[in-house]
């Protein structure tokens, strides 16, 4: 039975509101990984900093048995938060392009950690019931794509050995009390790419001297839209975001240049290589076609790789998840294509991975909006301004079902 009273999870409750309130960028989570850290020691774990830059990993041998990784990330995303929660956060801060951003829980992160924290007190709590070893992974730069290889190459399994199953949840805008899990391929592989365009400035009266970027921008967008549309087998997945666009800093003024942020979600590599592909083509056949005198600049950033989940890894979490919470909780997961580097830790450890994801919002406020066709309008989305868990419906269920995964793995004591 859950062990933690009102107390601690009134406490748990002022923690997700301060991390909420107090965001941090990809590897430079260091007020988090402090307060994770402390919070612990506390708790009676064996704690080591800076993994992997920021990332904090805490031990506990409790007898003979496997070892389970449970992972929590901390990161938040550059975002200008629009909740209207009175913990909004308010926080700037300074992306890898060195720009000064406002910054946001946007993800969940947040929610995350704080549920990680209380799973590690209640397996802590009930370390009689059980037999093992539990790694406690709060991993950064979960929103580079990076901060799971991080604490890889900075010998995580050597440190502090092999896990034999790694557990990880995530956020959802689903109902809360919804565990959605899916086996085999669950979530994309991502690729983000940078690319720039080479036109000619000049002044904005006289357009007839430059090649115009903004011209230039405009058509490259338009006709990436088709690659998923007219190239890609309508049977398989694949979608190409153009998230950001810089061209010019004056409206009298023709740049030089103009850079497109893309952002690509693959379930194949047959497909990725060809959406991949696309892209250059289009790229520079656009500028050719502009008549462009230098080839566009195509630089291959954040890269995630395809998240599978082990079947029989899954059945055992969600037997758990059905004999703790009820079989209506646990619901079968679409494919997702958003992307995560979570499943790295299983491909370095030869292990089985289990991810599942958590409904985090108001179950009556998504009835309403699907009942009236509101769903998208109603109901923020990750990465949203406006994303905003109800944590007083959420923050047990986050627990408990870290805590019922992690027990499905360790051994029982007799």
């Amino acid at each position: 039975m859950p062990t933690l009273d009102a107390t601690s999870l009134d406490d748990l409750r002022a923690l997700y509101e301060d991390l909420h309130a107090n965001p941090e960028l990809s590897f430079q989570e260091r007020r988090t990984a402090g307060i994770v850290a402390e919070r612990l020691e506390a708790m009676g774990y064996d704690v080591t900093r800076g993994v992997g830059s920021t990332g904090v990993v805490g031990i506990l041998d409790n007898g003979i048995g496997p070892t389970v990784l449970c992972r929590a990330d901390m990161d938040a995303l550059p975002v200008v938060e629009d909740t209207g929660l009175p913990y909004a956060s308010t926080a700037r801060g300074t992306d890898p392009d060195g720009n000064d951003v406002g910054v946001a829980h946007a993800c969940g992160h947040d929610l995350h950690v704080t549920w990680l924290l209380g799973a590690a007190a209640e397996l802590m709590a009930r370390r009689d019931e059980w037999s093992g070893r539990l790694q406690l992974v709060f991993q950064p730069a979960e929103e580079l794509g990076a901060g799971a290889r991080a604490m890889i190459e900075d010998n995580f399994i050597e440190r502090f050995g092999t896990p034999d199953i790694t557990l990880g949840q995530h956020t959802a805008p689903a109902p809360a009390g919804w565990l959605m899990q899916r086996s085999g391929p669950a979530m994309a592989t991502a690729d983000s790419l940078k690319v720039t365009l080479h036109g000619r400035g000049g002044h904005g009266s006289s357009p007839q001297h430059t090649i115009d970027p903004a011209v230039l921008a405009a058509s490259v967008i338009m006709r990436l839209q088709t690659i998923v549309s007219r190239e890609i087998d309508p049977t398989q997945t694949a979608v190409v975001t153009v998230g950001s666009v810089r061209v010019g800093d004056k409206q009298n003024v023709i740049g030089d240049d103009a850079v497109l942020g893309l952002s690509v979600r693959t379930y194949s590599e047959f497909v990725r290589q060809q959406v991949l592909d696309a892209i250059e083509r289009i790229a520079k056949g656009e500028c050719a076609a502009a008549g462009c005198s230098v080839d566009p600049d195509i630089e291959h950033h954040e890269s995630l790789p395809l998240l599978t989940n082990d079947p029989e890894a899954v059945e055992r979490v969600s037997a758990a998840f059905r004999a703790h919470f009820g079989d209506d909780a646990v619901i079968e997961a679409p494919q997702i294509t958003g992307s995560e580097d979570f499943g790295s830790f299983a491909t370095a450890a030869g292990c089985p991975c289990a991810f599942w994801f958590v409904g985090v919002t108001d179950p009556d406020k998504v009835a309403k909006a699907f009942a009236e066709g509101r769903y998208a309008e109603d109901i923020a989305y990750n990465h949203s301004p406006r994303f905003a868990p109800d944590a007083d419906l959420a923050l047990h269920i986050g627990i408990e079902a870290m805590t019922q995964a992690a027990l499905a793995w360790l051994n029982p004591t007799p």
